[in-house]
């Protein structure tokens, strides 16, 4: 399998607010930059759009570092979270319902096909892959925004 390093990030101006994400996708000296904006939605469903954005990039089955500083996602794969909210029918505790189900659902299929390492780096910390893609998802909100439909 190909060894792909994804990095990712989200934005939203106002949170909710109008948001976007960036991502860069590195493998064997190529790069792809991937980005978009919308009108109303949350930093979080930002930061988790672009991982299934930069996983679906993907045309084969691929061993994949992704970068995000987002704790939300990260930790939510690395400490079982979502697994965990998903056994409960998406529940985080027995009152609370579990944010962004449908994008959670999106994800969790692309991490069957893909061996996916999650690593979290600090955001506006001078790395210069996350420190692109904070700029790609800021430059989208200036382009048409979609709507996100399931905010």
């Amino acid at each position: 399998m190909k060894n792909i390093e994804i990095y990712t990030d989200g934005a939203c101006s106002g949170n909710p607010g109008a948001g976007g994400y960036g991502v860069v996708l590195l493998y064997n000296g190529n790069r792809k930059e991937l980005s978009q904006g919308y009108k109303l939605t949350t930093n979080n469903r930002m930061e988790t759009l672009a991982v299934i954005v930069g996983l679906k990039a993907l045309k084969e089955p691929c061993n994949v570092t992704l970068y995000s500083d987002s704790k939300y996602v990260v930790d939510a794969i690395n400490k079982g979270w979502v697994y965990k909210w998903k056994e409960n029918n998406w529940k985080r505790n027995k009152k609370e319902q579990a944010s962004n189900i449908d994008l959670w659902e999106e994800l969790l299929p692309l991490l069957e096909i893909h061996n996916v390492t999650f690593i979290w780096v600090k955001g506006h910390a001078n790395n210069i892959e996350n420190e692109r893609c904070d700029f790609l998802a800021r430059e989208s909100l200036k382009k048409p925004l979609l709507d996100d439909k399931n905010y």
